[in-house]
C-alpha cells in the first residue's frame, strides 16, 4: 500500500515534475550532441573539399561524411539550366533515373518557393521517378533544399531515406546548410574547371607554335618555354649549367653583347634583331616586354623563327628578278646584234664565194676568221638569252659535259684575263639525266666565278681551276658527279657551315651579294640532289655537284 502512494506521488506532485524536467534535459542534451555532430560534419566536408573536385566527387565525400549527422540512403544534385531540371549527379550511382522533371514535381516546387521541404517519396515514384531494382529498399522520404549561387536559384540537393522516421526542422535546417556548403564547392568547382580549361587552351596554344616562343624574367632566368627549339641549340640548351638564357642559347656566362634586353628595360618598346648560328641558321629573334599591374616590366617574351629557308627563297626572287632584268638587256642586245653580225657574216661568206671564182681562195684566210669570229658572238648571245630564260624551260635529257662547254664558252675570258689555267676532266660515259639546262649553267657558272675569286685572293704562282665530271655508284643507285676545283685560298672552318645561308659572303661588299651559294644550293636540291664542300683553308676548295642518274629500264 505504501509503495503504490509512493508511485502516485512521484507522477503527480513535486517528484513528477523533476522526473519531467530531467527527461527534457536528456532530450535537449541529445539535441545539443546531434547539432554539434551536424556542426562538425560541416566543418568536415568544408575542410576536406577541394577545387579540384568534381561534382561526383564532393558528393561521394559528402554522402560517406552524413551517418554521424543524419539518416540518409540517397543523395542527389538536380541542376537547373533555363527553365529545364536535370539529375546531375547521385550517390549510389544508379540508384533511381529521372527522365523529366514534371512542373508539379518536389523539386521545382522548392525552386519556385526558394525553400527547403519535406516530401512523401511515393509521389515521386508514381509521377516521374524510376527505382533500380538492385536496391531493395525504397525510399520513404525526401528533403529538399534549395541552391544559391548570387541570390539565384541553380539547383536544389535532395536527402533521401528509407527509414519511415519523421524528419525533424532541425534535420531539414541541417540539409538546407549542406546544400550551401555544396553550392559553394560546386561553384568553386566550377570555376576551377574554367581557369584549368583557359589554362590547358593556352598551354596548348602555346606549344602549338612552330617557332621557339620562351618567357625570361628581367635577370635572364628562363620561365617557360615550349621546347621547339632548332636542334643544334636544343643540344646547348639542355648542357646549360644555369637557367640564364645566355647559357641556355649562347652557352656564354654573361648577357650578350647585342642583346637588347638591357634597352628593352629603359624603353619598354619591342626588340628585333637577326642571330646567325654557328651552323649558318638564320634566326629572327624578336623581344616583347611584359608587364605587370602597375605597368612595370616583369618579363620579356622572346620568339626566335627560322627564316634561313625563307631568306633563301627570298634570294632566289632576288635573282630571278635580276635574271629577267638580264633577259630584258639580252633580247635587246640580240636584236641589235644579229642584224649587224648577219650582215658582216653574209658578206665575209659572199667575198669567199667570188675569191673562189677568181681562184684566189688563199686570200679568204681572213674573211675565215671574220666568219668563225661573227658565229661564235651569236653563240654567246644565244647562250646568254637561253641562260636568261632558264625558268621556262621543263626538265629535259641533259648532258652534263655539254652544258660544261656552254659555261665555259661564255666565261672563259673573264678566267682567261686572271691567267688562270683551265682544265677539263670530263668523263666520256656520262649518262644524260633529266635537268633544267640552264639552270646547272647558272650554278655552275657561280662555282667558276667563285673559284677565280678564291685564286685571286690568295694569288698562288700556279693558278688552276679543274672541271671534273664522273660517275658515283651507292648501292644500287648511281649518281653524276660535276666537280670544280681551285687552288686558291680555302676556306675556313668557322665559315663552311655559314656558305649556303643567303647573304652571308666572305667577299668585299663590292664583290658578292651572298647568294650565289644559296641559289644554287636551291637549284640542285629542286633536282634531288645535294651539293658536297671540301675545303683546305691555304690550299683550295672542291664544290662537287651530286645529281641522281635515273636507273636504265
Amino acid at each position: 500500500m505504501d509503495n503504490r502512494e509512493k508511485l502516485l506521488e512521484q507522477l503527480t506532485g513535486v517528484d513528477s515534475s523533476k522526473l519531467n524536467y530531467y527527461v527534457e534535459l536528456k532530450k535537449r542534451n541529445q539535441e545539443v550532441l546531434k547539432q554539434n555532430s551536424r556542426l562538425e560534419v560541416l566543418h568536415q566536408l568544408a575542410r576536406d573539399m577541394n577545387i579540384d573536385m568534381s561534382i561526383q566527387e564532393i558528393l561521394d565525400r559528402t554522402f560517406s561524411k552524413l551517418p554521424a549527422a543524419l539518416s540518409c540512403d540517397f543523395l542527389g544534385l538536380v541542376t537547373l539550366r533555363g527553365d529545364e531540371l536535370r539529375l546531375k549527379s547521385m550517390v549510389p550511382e544508379n540508384f533511381c533515373q529521372i527522365e523529366r522533371f514534371p512542373a508539379d514535381s518536389p523539386s521545382a516546387r522548392v525552386i519556385r518557393e526558394k525553400k527547403a521541404a519535406i516530401f512523401d517519396a511515393s509521389t515521386s515514384y508514381n509521377s516521374h521517378m524510376w527505382h533500380n531494382n538492385a536496391f531493395p529498399s525504397r525510399l520513404v522520404s525526401l528533403a529538399i533544399a534549395p541552391m544559391f549561387e548570387r541570390s539565384q536559384v541553380i539547383g536544389v540537393l535532395v536527402v533521401g531515406k528509407t527509414d519511415p522516421t519523421p524528419t525533424s526542422e532541425a534535420e531539414l535546417n541541417f540539409v538546407q546548410h549542406l546544400a550551401d556548403l555544396l553550392s559553394i564547392s560546386t561553384h568553386n568547382s566550377r570555376l576551377y574547371n574554367r581557369v584549368s580549361r583557359a589554362k590547358s587552351e593556352w598551354e596548348a596554344t602555346f606549344n602549338a607554335v612552330t617557332d621557339a616562343v620562351f618567357l625570361i624574367d628581367t635577370d635572364y632566368n628562363v620561365l617557360l618555354h615550349n621546347n621547339r627549339l632548332p636542334p643544334n641549340i636544343d643540344k646547348l640548351w639542355h648542357q646549360a649549367l644555369s637557367n640564364k638564357c645566355f647559357d641556355r642559347l649562347h652557352g656564354q656566362s654573361r648577357p650578350c653583347k647585342t642583346c637588347p634586353i638591357e634597352e628593352l628595360k629603359r624603353s619598354g618598346k619591342p626588340a628585333f634583331l637577326s642571330w646567325r648560328t654557328d651552323e649558318g641558321l638564320l634566326l629572327q629573334t624578336s623581344y616583347y616586354p611584359v608587364f605587370n599591374e602597375e605597368g612595370q616590366l616583369s618579363a620579356v617574351t622572346i620568339i626566335l623563327k627560322d627564316v634561313t629557308e625563307k631568306t633563301r627563297m627570298e634570294a632566289k626572287l632576288v635573282q630571278s628578278a635580276k635574271l629577267a632584268a638580264i633577259g630584258e638587256m639580252a633580247a635587246g642586245v640580240a636584236h641589235e646584234l644579229n642584224s649587224p653580225l648577219t650582215v658582216i657574216i653574209g658578206t665575209a661568206q659572199m667575198l669567199i664565194r667570188e675569191l673562189a671564182d677568181k681562184d684566189r681562195p688563199q686570200e679568204g684566210e681572213e674573211l675565215e676568221d671574220i666568219i668563225n669570229s661573227g658565229i661564235r658572238c651569236k653563240r654567246i648571245i644565244q647562250n646568254l638569252l637561253t641562260f636568261s630564260r632558264q625558268d621556262q624551260i621543263p626538265l629535259s635529257d641533259t648532258d652534263l659535259n655539254e652544258e660544261v662547254d656552254r659555261v665555259l664558252s661564255l666565261i672563259k675570258y673573264q678566267i682567261n684575263r686572271n691567267q688562270i689555267q683551265i682544265r677539263k676532266n670530263l668523263c666520256a660515259d656520262l649518262p644524260k639525266l633529266r635537268a633544267n639546262g640552264p639552270q646547272i649553267q647558272q650554278v655552275l657558272t657561280n662555282l667558276l666565278v667563285n673559284a677565280r675569286d678564291a685564286i685571286i685572293e690568295r694569288a698562288p704562282q700556279e693558278k688552276i681551276i679543274e672541271v671534273s665530271s664522273s660517275l658515283r655508284s651507292k648501292g644500287n643507285k648511281c649518281f653524276a658527279v660535276l666537280s670544280v676545283k681551285d687552288n686558291g685560298a680555302g676556306i675556313a672552318p668557322e665559315s663552311l657551315s655559314k656558305i649556303f645561308t643567303p647573304f652571308f659572303t666572305s667577299k668585299e661588299a663590292t664583290r658578292g651579294t651572298g647568294l650565289g651559294l644559296s641559289v644554287s644550293l636551291g637549284i640542285i636540291e629542286s633536282h634531288n640532289g645535294t651539293i658536297e664542300v671540301d675545303s683546305v683553308p691555304g690550299k683550295g676548295s672542291t664544290f662537287s655537284l651530286v645529281l641522281p642518274v635515273p636507273l636504265q629500264d
